[in-house]
């Protein structure tokens, strides 16, 4: 009776094996990212362990169950597809998880999903930023920020610099009018020369979409998780002060020592 037992046991246990197997789909999907704006372009891609003579793969996207896109794609030779998509128009008004489901010949199903945020709900923020100079006081640097939050401002008179930290929720960018007053970048000839952006310690590039007389104003671009923005020039306002100090310490001993010199000839 026991032997019965045992070997029924292991009878289910290679049927319910060899389900799991057939039932293990033939196909992967994935999205470059977890989180799109509107806008923004969505890489969807994935893998065909087995492939099927010509048979393409089939995405859908879908919102809340409504079709958003639907798309026939050639497998490569490799197994390999991808296929990209533009978050807009009249059919990406709704934010909220969108769902990606590929499907490969019969019973393949694979899904993923992502979050979505259209223009109206992209939370951006506008306003001034004061910016403790120390001895020499504050000023007020004005910035756009969206996929983030500011948290502060400092400025690194040892590296010429001010330092942005802000907590980015999400990825976004940020625009900054940069007073000329307190920081610059600027060659020789008194042109002006670029910046060196580092995010997190790593240098990045930015936009630069207006010069001013009195300031410079430029865009940059984080991820998710960036949290320190360095913004080197030629010179910020503490240093300069410093220099200012410098030269007239050397000017009044300058004074003195050609007040003993005149002093000593007189004698």
């Amino acid at each position: 009776m026991s032997l019965k037992i045992f070997y029924g046991l292991i009878l289910l246990l290679i049927i319910s094996t060899g389900t799991a197997f057939a039932q293990e789909s033939l196909i992967s999907v994935q999205t470059d990212d977890n989180h799109y704006d509107e806008g923004d372009t969505i890489v969807i891609s994935g893998t065909v362990t087995t492939i099927v003579g010509s048979t393409p793969a089939t995405l859908q996207l879908f919102s809340d169950g409504n079709l958003v896109d639907i798309a026939q794609i050639t497998i490569a030779q490799d197994g390999s597809y991808s296929h990209t998509v533009i978050a807009e128009g009249p059919l990406w008004k709704k934010s909220g998880e969108y769902t990606v489901r590929a499907s490969y010949g019969e019973g393949n199903i694979a899904e993923s999903e992502f979050s979505y945020s259209p223009k109206s709900e992209i939370i951006s923020t506008s306003t001034n930023y004061e910016v403790d100079a120390g001895s020499h006081g504050t000023f007020d640097v004005e910035y756009t920020i969206n996929g983030g939050t500011i948290t502060n401002i400092v400025v690194d008179s040892n590296i010429f610099a001010i330092i942005v930290q802000i907590d980015a929720f999400d990825e976004g960018s940020i625009t900054l009018d940069l007073p000329r007053e307190f920081i610059g970048a600027e060659k020789q000839d008194g042109k002006d020369d670029t910046f060196i952006i580092l995010i997190d310690g790593i240098e990045v590039e930015y936009q630069e979409s207006v010069v001013l007389a009195d300031s410079r104003v430029i865009t940059i671009n984080f991820e998710q998780g960036d949290s320190d923005i360095e913004i080197i020039g030629t010179y910020v306002i503490p240093e300069f002060g410093s220099i200012v100090m410098i030269i007239l310490m050397i000017g009044i001993m300058t004074t003195i020592l050609i007040s003993r010199n005149r002093l000593a000839i007189r004698t």
